[in-house]
């Protein structure tokens, strides 16, 4: 992965450069935009009800025993909305679009479906890459709001229903806006957005770089979903550090 780190940056440049031929791409973007929410919006709503209901599982009542009630609410909230929504939903897209894009590029490559579009004058970048990095850099952070929601419905329903907690919802919501503030929200919504641009350039770059056929286009589907979760982890801590300051 780090060997091609420059090789990656150059990319992400290039497609910032062909930002201006957005709306005449808009069609593919609005395309990848729908295959990407119709793809995960069911996927996203599960996980992110079970992550809530864990959350709330483990801590709540810990917290009760420590009467501390009032805190599940906060502690539930905080959890979801700053780390665990925007990292989990990053991996998710990374393992389901970030594959899906390394995969239909990289059998592009091969098959030098790429290579003709260059024949033709049409720049990749413009026709291939760009739709795909604005249309997830616009749905994963909807997603993440999306699964934030569900992540705290599915932890009110925890601590209502669990006889070690018993707290009712209306309860767990009032302490959950005394303690979560915009901001809280804003920057899991930030970091998904950071998430996104790495997934889409990753996933882009590995289908473009695809050589050696079928076995190849595998391998590249490989490294996309395994480089793109490493930069995830990686760029969190770093986005934690920056937005704790």
């Amino acid at each position: 992965m780090f060997e091609n780190i420059g090789e990656i940056v150059l990319l992400f440049w290039r497609t910032l450069l062909a930002l201006p031929q957005a709306w005449r791409q808009r069609d593919k973007v609005f395309d990848q935009f729908f295959e990407i929410g119709n793809a995960s919006l069911l996927m996203v709503c599960v996980l992110s009800f079970f992550i809530g209901a864990v959350i709330a599982l483990q801590t709540g009542p810990v917290l009760v025993e420590s009467s501390l009630p009032s805190a599940v609410g906060g502690v539930v909230g905080i959890a979801i909305a700053k780390e665990l929504a925007p990292v989990m939903m990053a991996i998710l897209i990374a393992g389901r679009i970030g594959s899906a894009m390394a995969a239909e590029l990289g059998s592009m490559r091969v098959y030098q479906e790429i290579d003709a579009l260059r024949t033709m004058n049409i720049n990749p970048i413009h026709y291939l890459v760009l739709p795909r990095i604005l249309a997830i850099a616009v749905a994963l952070p909807l997603l993440v709001v999306f699964s934030v929601l569900v992540g705290w419905f599915g932890g009110a329903t925890v601590a209502d229903l669990n006889h070690r907690m018993e707290i009712p919802y209306r309860v767990f919501f009032s302490d959950l806006r005394d303690i979560v503030e915009l901001r809280d929200v804003a920057n899991g919504v930030f970091k998904s957005f950071c998430f996104a641009i790495i997934i889409g350039v990753v996933s882009c770059h590995q289908g473009l770089v695809t050589i050696g056929g079928p076995r190849g286009i595998g391998r590249s589907v490989t490294k996309a979903v395994v480089n793109s979760i490493v930069l995830i982890v990686i760029f969190d801590y770093l986005l934690t550090r920056f937005l704790l300051k």
